[in-house]
């Protein structure tokens, strides 16, 4: 008996389906689609319980992790690193808890940036409108008043914001790797002022109304045809989708409108907005830029656009795996050849600390990091900090810390550096950043002095 009926029902269900393939074209679409969507998602998702909203803590404390006190993100009953699968087979939802968290990580950043390291925040545009859009900056108290020297870092694309290098490596690593705190602090200790860019606060996402909606498809300036054809394959599109969201039972997310900073819709223009209004205004002699990944190329089209000002005020610049091309970006023969003599870029390589690193751009030389991962190549150990005055040792944490400041004078480096590096990698080194006709004196106390 119990065969009869399997196999009565298995005929209804043949006979169904040849209904459906014979049937109209909507029926044809339906069945399509569900045998693409079989075809590529396992039956067992299809059983799976729903999505669990997608609603997250606003805080660490609801996250149940904290920061303890090397600057770890632990949670805070376990003591257990932070892990991204909290829900098996859920990876859209452990990827939007993740994001949730990334954001009160960046936050959290931002207040210690004014409280550990006394920055002060700066509102941009500069004349912004009170409903306007905004974005902004940090700044040490002295960044403009500093007469001697100045530290701009500029960080690469992506989450990432003021204050960061890698919000990945604050989740996994501990603060200290993945923001610029550390740089910071050791600039302001050495006496420097300091301006923290922040090229990725482009645009703020406000959720669209149903008018924004039907006037965003229909106020395009494309021809009537185009345009017909076009909304045409978007209502095919979302009439597939809709299908599938059915069977998966995802949870639909707002739409948002972007609306753009002035002047700061791009990395590229908010490094130009920031030159115009305070770097270029500061008193600094001398200005120390450290810029990674995308931030590099936000540098290189600063210098394209303000090309005499940047010569005569930028003493020298660090590139961490820099994404900038000199030839897309049609960088000028003036300006690679102030590249070549100014710049330097540490590069993911497995060669050792300032090897150099062969390059097929006529720019600035490329040396190595001493790191195979794009997203550590900033090191606080493998980057050279800017001296301090002539005349005084430099204190540095390791031999990857050489002078980068060039002076009439003479600069002096501690016994750190002497202990670990060779007389003639120290010369090579400086030559690689600019120093021309060295002499050296005896050693004299553990120190090398380069007049």
């Amino acid at each position: 008996m119990h065969l009869y009926f399997s196999i009565l029902n298995l005929l209804t269900a043949w006979v169904m389906m040849a209904q459906l393939q014979q049937g109209v074209p909507d029926e044809k679409e339906k069945t399509t689609a569900l045998k693409d969507l079989l075809s590529r998602i396992d039956l067992d998702e299809l059983m799976k319980k729903d999505e669990p909203p997608l609603e997250f803590p606003d805080t660490l404390e609801g996250f149940e992790y904290t920061f303890n006190e090397k600057g770890q993100l632990r949670h805070a009953k376990t003591g257990e690193p932070f892990v991204f699968n909290y829900r098996e087979d859920l990876h859209r939802w452990n990827q939007k808890r993740y994001e949730a968290l990334g954001e009160i990580i960046t936050k959290h950043v931002y207040g210690l940036l004014e409280k550990e390291c006394h920055l002060k925040k700066i509102t941009l545009p500069v004349d912004a409108a009170e409903n306007e859009p905004k974005s902004f900056i940090f700044m040490s108290e002295d960044a403009l008043t500093n007469p001697d020297k100045l530290l701009v870092l500029i960080h690469g694309n992506g989450v990432v914001r003021a204050g960061q290098w890698a919000r990945r490596l604050i989740i996994n690593e501990d603060l200290d790797s993945g923001t610029q705190i550390p740089y910071i602090k050791k600039a302001i200790e050495e006496g420097y002022g300091v301006i923290v860019l922040n090229p990725n606060e482009n645009y703020i996402e406000v959720e669209k109304t149903k008018a924004q909606v039907q006037l965003s498809s229909d106020s395009s300036d494309e021809p009537a045809e185009k345009r017909e054809r076009k909304d045409k394959i978007q209502k095919e599109t979302k009439k597939r989708r809709d299908f599938y969201e059915k069977y998966r039972n995802p949870q639909k997310e707002k739409e948002t409108i972007q609306m753009y900073i002035r002047d700061n819709g791009s990395p590229e223009e908010h490094a130009i907005y920031v030159w115009d209004h305070f770097i270029s205004q500061s008193a600094a002699e001398n200005v120390f830029f450290v810029a990674h990944s995308y931030g590099g190329l936000a540098f290189v089209e600063l210098m394209i656009q303000r090309e005499a000002e940047v010569k005569n005020k930028v003493t020298a610049v660090a590139l961490t795996d820099s994404v900038h091309n000199v030839w897309h970006q049609e960088a000028g023969k003036t300006i690679r050849e102030w590249m070549r003599e100014n710049c330097c870029n540490w590069v993911s390589s497995s060669e050792p600390l300032d090897t150099s690193v062969e390059s097929m751009l006529p720019d600035c030389p490329r040396v190595s990091a001493d790191e195979m991962h794009h997203h550590i190549t900033w090191d606080f150990k493998v980057l050279p900090f800017p001296a301090a005055d002539a005349g005084t040792a430099v204190s540095t944490a390791s031999p990857g810390l050489l002078v980068f400041w060039e002076h009439q004078s003479w600069i002096s480096l501690c016994s750190c550096c002497w202990n670990s590096c060779s007389l003639g990698d120290l010369h090579n080194f400086i030559c690689l950043v600019g120093f021309k006709n060295l002499r050296y004196s005896s050693v004299k106390e553990n120190e090398i002095s380069i007049f």
